[in-house]
Formats: C-alpha cells, structure tokens, sequence
C-alpha cells in the first residue's frame, strides 16, 4: 500500500513503515504486496523525495525503513553510520511527449531557448544527478522550474506543461505509454545508487527482504539495475 507523505488516519502499530524516494513507488508497491503474502506483516509505504523524507525522519517521524535515491541523503540521517545497503541503480533519461515532436536526440538539444524544460531542484537526488551528467556534457540550462521530486518532473511533460526533462530511465518505463525517452550517452551518464536501511528492528526483516532474490526480481521487472 502506498501512501502520500501525510495521509488521513496512518498507519497502525502493527505496520511496517517505510519511507522509499519517489521513483521507487511502482517497484515497493509490488515488494510490499510480496513481503505481505510472504510474511503476513503489512506494509505502508511513503512516497516523496528523498530530501523531503530525510527531514521528516530526521524531525521524528515514525518511519521503520527509508530508501533513498542517493547515498548523500541516506548519510544525513543521524545513527545510519554506514548500515545502508545498496539495493539497485539506475539511470538518467530525458522524457520527452510521445512521438518526440520536438526532435529532441541528445542533452545538447535541451539547451534550445524555444523549449519549456523541467528538471529536478539541485538539493533532491534526481537533481543533483541531473547537474552531474550537464556538467559532464558542458551543457549550461535554463529550466522554466525546478520540481521538488522527479515525478513532478515526470508529470509536467505527461500533462504537456513541459516539452522535455531529465529523470530516471524507470520512470519513463512506468509512464510508457504517455511518454518517450531519449537515451543519454554514457559517456555523460551517471549510475544512481540507492541506499536502503532499517531506522529500528521493526524495519529490519523488510531490508533484507529487498535485498533478497524476489524483490530483486521485482526491482529488474520495473527497469532498476543490480547493486
């Protein structure tokens, strides 16, 4: 079950919480419905950015697990002291509307003052990675906004508010039929690392579950790569 960061009634005492980056949402929803029938136990899963959940955690919100989109955000919480464990990777993308009516086919392409392009907020994973790979490929952009997680991202240009923006590879896929994706080189390209880590016992039999063979299974159905 995935919940909005703040959700009518909660979760219960009984409920494993777990606080996942944004474009972890598909994946954990389909761990947590297999954790559930494996174990019994139920899952509730918050989803948002990733610096968003990190200060929610770190001003006491109850959560048993949190999955971050990068090891920097993982290592502002207080207590971690290296227990995270890698769980998968992934990949930087441009989306574009579907059929790539602009002719956009590489990073440079975003640079065009004519285009409305969205990108992540430097301070959340999504963005920080974003400023690494247009560093990398001497590209200088000018977005019209700056979204506070990559969904958001990913939404303005389903919803047309936005010709093109830079997300994760598995985010095209899970919106494949509203978007396209234009593949970024590899030698601009960076490999995200997401981190997971119990914040209590309680949350522990669910790490090592995402790191098992099932869930990984899952993670590789929804386009994440191997720790």
């Amino acid at each position: 079950m995935v919940l909005p960061l703040v959700a009518c009634g909660g979760p219960t005492d009984d409920d494993v919480v777990v606080f996942a980056a944004s474009s972890l949402t598909d994946a954990f929803d389909d761990i947590a419905d297999a954790y559930t029938s494996s174990t019994g136990e139920s899952v509730v899963i918050s989803a948002a950015g990733s610096s968003d959940l990190a200060a929610q955690i770190d001003e006491g919100a109850p959560a048993d697990v949190f999955a971050s989109a990068d090891v920097a955000t993982m290592d502002r919480i207080d207590g971690v002291d290296g227990a995270a464990r890698i769980f998968a990777t992934n990949r930087a993308e441009i989306v574009v509307e579907p059929g790539n009516p602009h002719g956009i086919v590489t990073l440079g392409d975003l640079a065009d003052p004519e285009l409305l392009v969205v990108v992540c907020a430097e301070q959340v994973p999504c963005g920080a990675y974003t400023t690494e790979v247009l560093d990398r490929a001497g590209i200088d952009l000018t977005p019209v906004s700056f979204e506070s997680n990559v969904r958001a991202v990913l939404t303005k240009v389903e919803l047309g508010e936005a010709d093109a923006g830079v997300v994760y590879a598995t985010d095209i896929a899970a919106a494949a039929e509203r978007v396209d994706g234009v593949a970024i080189a590899d030698e601009f390209n960076v490999e995200a690392e997401y981190p997971i880590v119990a914040l209590g016992e309680s949350g522990e039999a669910f790490v090592d579950f995402v790191v098992g063979d099932e869930a990984q299974r899952i993670l590789r159905e929804h386009g994440f790569g191997a720790p």
